[in-house]
């Protein structure tokens, strides 16, 4: 497993896979919550030859895998609960598949063989905060919200062998609307993500990114009514988010391990991410993370995967 391609967000939802490209390596995630993919270069590239001859990379290729997550019950929430996590990540026709948090992106532009390196295509995502596992009591007698269901475009663009000859920074970007009716509103996760080879077999990646979101967003998911107030008696004051802003700010750390020793072959791999964020704005102010929860956000995440 193990492929060397993409981004994590920060929020707990996402699992990463590693994939080979070619000199240019790319975080599409997340995030968090924001979603980190690592890429790693392609060893061909040295001699000019083709960059994913003798890999598992050469043409189509995919990934799946399986992890667990630890994340807060839902955002700005102190409670932590536990949360499988399923991926896919891949390349067929041309066209990559990466793992957004809940979610996947697939990149229509063809990365280059050396050079800044773009990425183009469309990202998609299921949200499902305080749809269901809302342990706290207060917050849970409110009922349960509805899945939004988001896509939009996402574009970015890398910049390898910044401070070696296998490294790479990616600057990207996800805008996405709800298309479900749920928050019916707009969300831009912004991220700039930083990798690098540990050796042969281990690779790691530090994201750090945000999350913007417009006024239907906030309302739908941090405004406390008038009638929640008196549902709560009173727990939970009447909140205003007063328009869009910045939700959340926080960073990831990735780390990938391939288990035969080589991340070329595909095969069987782990992934262990560690990541933490702030609640910012509104999000920060609402009585759900002021009064119930908490504006500092954790996240631990294990995975295991195999590529073919």
């Amino acid at each position: 497993m193990l492929s060397p391609h993409g981004r994590q967000a920060v929020d707990g939802t996402g699992l990463p896979l590693l994939r080979f490209t070619s000199m240019k390596q790319t975080f599409a995630a997340l995030a968090a919550a924001s979603a980190i993919t690592l890429s790693m270069p392609a060893l061909g590239q040295e001699t000019g030859g083709d960059p994913y001859a003798d890999t598992v990379y050469a043409g189509d290729y995919l990934s799946v895998g399986l992890g667990v997550g630890l994340n807060p019950s839902y955002s700005g929430s102190d409670d932590y609960v536990l949360t499988p996590l399923p991926i896919v990540q891949g390349s067929i026709g041309g066209v990559d598949i990466n793992p957004r948090a809940a979610g996947l992106a697939l990149d229509f532009i063809a990365d280059a063989k050396e050079g800044p390196g773009l990425d183009l295509g469309i990202a998609a995502r299921l949200r499902t905060d305080r749809v269901d596992q809302i342990a706290d009591p207060v917050v849970r007698s409110l009922g349960k919200l509805d899945r939004a269901v988001e896509i939009g475009p996402t574009a970015g663009i890398s910049f390898p062998a910044v401070l070696n000859p296998y490294d790479s920074l990616t600057i990207s970007t996800d805008l996405r609307w709800d298309i479900a009716g749920a928050h019916s509103g707009m969300v831009v996760d912004p991220s700039i993500a930083y990798f690098t080879p540990l050796s042969q077999s281990l690779a790691a990646s530090l994201t750090v990114s945000a999350e913007y979101a417009d006024s239907k967003f906030r309302d739908y998911y941090y405004a406390v009514s008038q009638a929640q107030n008196m549902a709560t008696a009173g727990e939970l004051p009447v909140f205003d988010p007063a328009g869009g802003g910045f939700n959340k700010a926080g960073a990831t750390l990735l780390m990938g391990l391939d288990l035969d020793g080589d991340l070329t072959n595909g095969g069987w791999g782990l992934v262990g991410i560690v990541g933490y964020s702030r609640l910012l704005g509104a999000a920060r102010q609402s009585p759900f993370t002021s009064l119930r929860g908490s504006p500092d956000q954790f996240l631990g995440v294990l995975g295991v995967g195999y590529t073919f």
